[in-house]
């Protein structure tokens, strides 16, 4: 299973209620607002530090990570198709804000990602970049999967 994305990768915080659910490329997504209706104040920290999620990184074979917070991971050999993510880490006050990645991979390369971040003991929103929602976890796997396009 291949996913494809664009997202910013946010601790979930309290600040964030139901919205609607919206079709986004065919799949039915519940979102999330926030207290006013609009977007959700996404100001909780990651639970790792900006060092500890870049150690995380460099495990992952192929990765290659700037000291600025920017990686790029790719490889071929998942379910035969050349993958590619890159991304970027920031901080804000000192602590880590968000990740953003953009690319495809397979399900476990995504996840692997994830847990660099301290997913899954601590739970995760995704604010989807070119869409402008945000979502859980399980509307946002379901939505990656249906994004990717297999190459003719």
């Amino acid at each position: 299973m291949m996913y494809h994305f664009h997202f910013n990768l946010f601790a979930a915080s309290e600040n964030h209620l139901p919205g609607p659910v919206l079709s986004l490329r065919g799949v039915e997504c519940a979102t999330f607002i926030g207290p006013g209706g609009g977007p959700p104040q996404l100001r909780a920290p990651l639970p790792l530090s900006f060092e500890e999620i870049q150690q995380r990184l460099l495990e992952i074979p192929r990765m290659d990570i700037e000291p600025d917070g920017y990686f790029l991971v790719a490889g071929g050999e998942a379910e035969g198709a050349r993958w590619q993510i890159d991304g970027h880490l920031f901080e804000y006050e000192g602590k880590m804000h968000r990740v953003e990645m953009h690319g495809t991979c397979s399900e476990a390369t995504f996840d692997q990602l994830l847990r660099c971040a301290g997913w899954p003991e601590e739970p995760t929103l995704f604010q989807l970049v070119q869409e402008g929602v945000t979502l859980g976890e399980a509307d946002f796997r379901r939505w990656a999967v249906a994004s990717f396009r297999r190459p003719s």
